[in-house]
């Protein structure tokens, strides 16, 4: 409980300095991000729950990755992450979870994402910002890739990529729990907004 009390102070702390360096008032980035003023005050006070579809609307909206939204600073030049180690940002009914284990610096971010699907399971994702490209990558089990209501059916040992800035959706399939990789290629520099 410790450690989620840290994450929300430090989410709390990242989203006030970005929404500072983007000079947009708690108004307009609800207006852009589509999420309450309420929530945002209550998040900038380190309170309430975000779940992942606000952390994902909020990083877009600012121009930046979900995981910058949610790392303290940076720890040397070598970081290794341990899965146990992070919890998990979606949690599904019957098992299902996804894990953000980190995101690469520089000019343009990539977010290194480890997900567990169980069957018939799916998270449904907004499009993002233009410029975003998400990678799929099938370590085990079997999963259905839904892009713009396209089905793509994924095995182990096949990886996909897409434009993120379209719906799409990832179901788990067949009879056993599905494990993959995925990566969020962010665009270099701020979001443009309108």
């Amino acid at each position: 409980m410790a450690e989620t009390a840290a994450t929300l102070r430090t989410v709390a702390q990242n989203v006030r300095a970005a929404r500072a360096r983007a000079g947009l008032s708690l108004d307009e980035l609800g207006r852009r991000a589509q999420v309450s003023k309420g929530a945002l005050v209550a998040l900038e006070k380190a309170q309430g729950n975000p779940n992942l579809a606000t952390l994902v609307r909020l990083a877009d909206t600012l121009g930046i990755s979900v995981s910058a939204l949610m790392q303290g600073p940076s720890e040397g030049r070598v970081r290794v992450v341990d899965a146990a180690a992070v919890a998990p940002l979606w949690t599904g009914e019957r098992g299902s979870e996804a894990r953000l284990m980190l995101t690469t610096s520089g000019p343009a971010p990539v977010e290194v994402w480890r997900w567990r699907l169980e069957p018939d399971e799916e998270y449904p994702s907004h499009p993002h910002q233009a410029g975003v490209v998400e990678t799929v990558s099938v370590t085990s089990g079997r999963m259905t890739l839904v892009v713009d209501g396209d089905e793509h059916p994924l095995e182990a040992g096949q990886t996909a990529t897409f434009d993120g800035d379209t719906p799409h959706t990832y179901r788990g399939a067949g009879g056993e729990t599905c494990h993959l990789i995925m990566t969020v290629h962010l665009p270099p520099g701020p979001a443009a907004t309108p």
